[in-house]
């Protein structure tokens, strides 16, 4: 029996390098070299250039320090980012913990007793051990220690340590997306605050000019060449233009209260946010990460990507459960009544052994959870490619939308000029007579609708460029690592 043992530990030592379960494998990268959506060519607005995709900090090209700065204090300060951060080390702790399961597993252990052991109980006659009419009563003192290693024949543990590091993967490209939403999300608000500046001064703008055309028809009617409805016309034209600039007051208010939620501070410490549309530059060339590469460097698809590797990984961990295992340990006690012998030899006592454990009937429970293992594995498989199509379609809308927002910017431009010119004409008419009052109200409301349309435009471009980079700028924070 005693010979038997060594050839045991022999063959389960060489067992111990079976993994069951099948092994990740990469997901293919796409054969396509663009995104089937046409490149903007026009020379008033961005032209993509498809190649290794944006810069790091992506939003210094847009020009403007002041966006700069916000966006440094947003990545340092969110409180949503600072979750994710200890959310990642907490993931990376349990890689920790679950690789050092793998490896032998020691305890020391010590203990101190006092105890009366009723001989009567068992039949004996207490004075024959010495009780002198009594049970004894002693003190027992021992300390000791045992270690114990898990082979792991079918690799259980090795897929949980695989499993552990796909998800700490997944987790930390979920931090990285949560470090470029929040940039894209303040570069959002920052340029929606420049927007509805813009809105603003142009609204004042206009509303000095009705003031003038007011002043204009009071004093004409004053000389006997106006009427009273006419006054009254463009002092309503004058009130109506008013009322816009308290509903643009209150979208300046939300949208820099948001901008304080993003930096992780009170509204009230924002401090002035005095840019407007001319505070940035409109990148000219704006790279593109072709879409081989942007599955390698998007955090969304890494983590779909993780979340794949943990799921076939988890296969492996129920699959090994259906199958034996063995154990092999030793532990060693010295045990003395009296403490200064606590350390002699003669008072030492050991044990060698080796355990092995096999699920014979759980009631289906162990094949139902290799089962659910492989169905969240397909899952995973179908998110991954969810995933990277969604992506691989936004970033297609964004290239489209490159040619369309400078298509647009240029005919709204063409559009304020038309109008502009049309006003003017008809506010000279007016002064000379040759026209009625109503003409030059349309003709001003046309106006003021082209600059609204305009700066719109504008927003609207300068806001797109901004997303296309958040839509392929996956690699800014590569130098993030597990």
């Amino acid at each position: 029996m005693n010979r038997r043992i060594p050839l045991l530990l022999v063959s389960a030592a060489l067992l111990a390098g079976c993994t069951v379960g099948p092994n990740f494998e990469r997901p293919q990268s796409p054969t396509s070299s663009d995104y089937a959506a046409p490149l903007p060519t026009s020379e008033s607005g961005p032209v993509a250039d498809l190649g290794q995709g944006p810069q790091l900090a992506w939003w210094r090209e847009f020009g403007s320090a002041e966006l700069d700065s916000l966006v440094d204090r947003a990545l340092a300060n969110n409180h949503s980012l600072a979750a994710s951060n200890a959310t990642l080390e907490r993931a990376r702790q349990q890689l920790a913990a679950v690789t050092g399961g793998r490896l032998p597993q020691a305890d020391a252990n010590a203990r101190a007793e006092h105890e009366e052991v009723n001989l009567a109980g068992f039949g004996f006659d207490p004075a024959a051990f010495g009780g002198a009419g009594g049970n004894p009563v002693f003190n027992l003192y021992s300390v000791g220690g045992g270690v114990s290693y898990d082979l792991d024949l079918f690799g259980g543990k090795r897929r949980a340590v695989e499993q552990a590091a796909a998800r700490a993967e997944s987790q930390l490209r979920q931090t990285q997306a949560a470090h470029l939403t929040i940039a894209g999300r303040v570069v959002n608000q920052v340029l929606a605050i420049a927007a509805i500046r813009t809105r603003i001064a142009t609204e004042n703008e206009l509303i000095a000019a009705d003031q003038k055309m007011v002043d204009l028809t009071e004093a004409r009617r004053r000389a006997g060449e106006g009427t009273l409805v006419e006054v009254l016309n463009v002092q309503s034209q004058l009130a109506q233009d008013r009322t816009q600039l308290p509903q643009l007051e209150q979208q300046l208010a939300e949208a820099r209260n948001m901008l304080a939620v993003l930096l992780g501070i009170s509204p009230a410490d924002l401090g002035p946010t005095d840019f407007t549309l001319d505070s940035f530059t409109l990148p000219q060339d704006v790279p593109v990460t072709l879409p081989s590469e942007l599955i390698h460097k998007r955090p969304d698809i890494l983590q779909a990507e993780a979340d794949l590797h943990a799921a076939t990984a988890g296969v492996g961990v129920a699959t090994a459960r259906l199958y034996p295992d063995i154990t092999l340990g030793a532990t060693l006690t010295q045990g003395a009544p009296n403490i200064g012998d606590i350390l002699d030899a003669g008072f030492r006592g050991f044990d060698i052994f080796a355990g092995l454990t096999a699920p014979v009937f759980h009631g289906g429970t162990l094949k139902a959870e290799q089962r659910g293992a492989k169905a969240e594995a397909q899952a995973a498989a179908a998110d991954y490619r969810q995933t990277v199509i969604e992506a691989f379609g936004q970033v297609a809308d964004l290239l489209s939308s490159l040619g369309n927002d400078a298509r647009s910017m240029d005919q709204q431009q063409q559009a304020l000029s038309v109008a502009e010119r049309s006003r003017d004409l008809s506010r000279k008419s007016f002064q000379v007579g040759n026209s009625g009052i109503l003409q030059v109200l349309d003709t001003s409301r046309q106006y003021d609708r082209a600059r609204s349309a305009l700066v719109e435009a504008r927003a609207r471009q300068i806001r797109n460029v901004a997303r296309l980079y958040v839509a392929t700028a996956g690699g800014w924070t590569d130098k993030a690592r597990m």
